[in-house]
């Protein structure tokens, strides 16, 4: 199993709009062949700052999601309310 980390820093005042972004790009990753679960935290001293966790069968099914269309028309209305882009992390579970 691997764990990828999404770690994003949102635009000022576009909270809201993240929450209806982020439930788009949920219903699309439900139906990823190896995704397992997700969990999203809010920094506690800067709520503009998010971290996705995403769980996953194998590396090659979240390089198949994160190739996919679907992802990228999620991360495309995301995109738009992020101050900077995305930083992702992968790691493996031993």
């Amino acid at each position: 199993m691997i764990k990828v980390i999404i770690e994003r820093n949102l635009a000022d005042g576009l909270e809201s709009n993240y929450k209806e972004a982020i439930r788009s790009t949920l219903k699309a990753v439900l139906e990823a062949p190896g995704y397992i679960s997700s969990e999203s935290l809010t920094d506690i001293k800067s709520t503009s700052h998010k971290l996705i966790i995403t769980n996953w069968t194998t590396l090659k099914d979240w390089e198949v999601w994160y190739s996919s269309a679907e992802r990228k028309q999620a991360i495309g209305e995301i995109a738009a309310i992020l101050q900077g882009t995305e930083k992702i992390t992968i790691t493996e579970v031993r």
